[in-house]
């Protein structure tokens, strides 16, 4: 009988290919199915979009490990592309993320985001971001590490906000640990500036994580270009969302004032066989006491 691939061994052939990785970011199950429908072949829980599509409210620490797990669950068990899960600062000590580690595993992520920010954490790109002492950084991706060697099936990706802090020297030098101490996939958050992604990829080993956030600090370019400076991952956490949002709001305005919406709603067939109905009819049909008329 032929072993089914894990998703870490999904996406540890990914990386094994050399080639860019475009990942738009996903918050929902709904939304991790649109895009492996479009053939994106990995995705990211974005921490960003999920807060605020879970619970309403800005991405700065407010969701809970069990939150934040359960939504990995609906979405790992929607599609079957690898997702990278949002795992923050782990959750509190070097044992809870051990903890969490193994609970992203569980829940069938093929990666685990592990950061340095001091908890609360806040996205990337907005103000009051603090990142801990080295030591307790190392910790935490230590710990990281070792649930994984403990049989974790499940990539490391860490992350350093300290180029906000204390500048790029700082943020490379924590990466440089980082991937000493084992960390599968390497991700510097926010450099400002096209030289400061060239030096942080060239001075770097392994996997390198790009943050593409439009509007943001870090310069939104082409994958061709991310591909050539030495990134292998190009996240998009919040195209979908914002997307989503601007095309909720138009329609509501629409409505509002009584206007005619049809332009703006993706078809009745579509919306259907997307979401997936038409796959479940066509199941359905196998069992007698499942199938409807109509």
């Amino acid at each position: 009988m032929t072993k089914v691939k894990s998703p870490a061994d999904t996406l540890r052939a990914l990386l094994a290919t050399g080639d860019l990785i475009t990942m738009p970011c996903c918050f929902d199950a709904l939304s991790a199915k649109l895009i492996e429908q479009e053939g994106f072949g990995l995705t990211f829980m974005s921490g960003f979009a999920t807060s605020a599509a879970r619970i309403g409210e800005p991405d700065l620490g407010l969701m809970s490990y069990g939150e934040v797990l359960d939504q990995a669950r609906n979405i790992t068990d929607a599609v079957s592309i690898p997702v990278i899960g949002d795992g923050d600062t782990g959750y509190g000590n070097a044992m809870n993320v051990r903890r969490t580690v193994t609970g992203f595993a569980k829940a069938g992520c093929a990666a685990v985001m592990i950061e340095d920010q001091l908890a609360p954490k806040r996205c990337g790109h907005t103000k009051g971001k603090e990142v801990v002492g080295r030591d307790e950084a190392f910790d935490r991706i230590k710990a990281a590490v070792d649930a994984r060697e403990a049989g974790a099936d499940i990539l490391i990706l860490a992350r350093t906000d300290a180029r906000h802090q204390h500048g790029l020297t700082e943020a490379i030098d924590r990466a440089a640990k980082f991937k000493e101490l084992g960390a599968d996939i390497l991700f510097v958050e926010a450099p400002k500036s096209v030289d400061e992604m060239r030096t942080l990829c060239a001075e770097l080993p392994g996997p390198k994580m790009a943050n593409i956030v439009e509007g943001g600090e870090t310069p939104d370019l082409s994958p061709e270009e991310l591909k050539q400076i030495g990134y292998q991952i190009a996240a998009y956490p919040l195209s979908l969302m914002a997307a989503a949002m601007k095309a909720m709001v138009e329609c509501l305005q629409t409505m509002k004032v009584g206007q005619p919406r049809d332009d703006k709603l993706m078809s009745w067939a579509d919306l259907r066989q997307r979401i997936g109905f038409d796959d479940y009819y066509d199941v359905s049909e196998r069992y007698a006491s499942s199938r409807r008329d109509g």
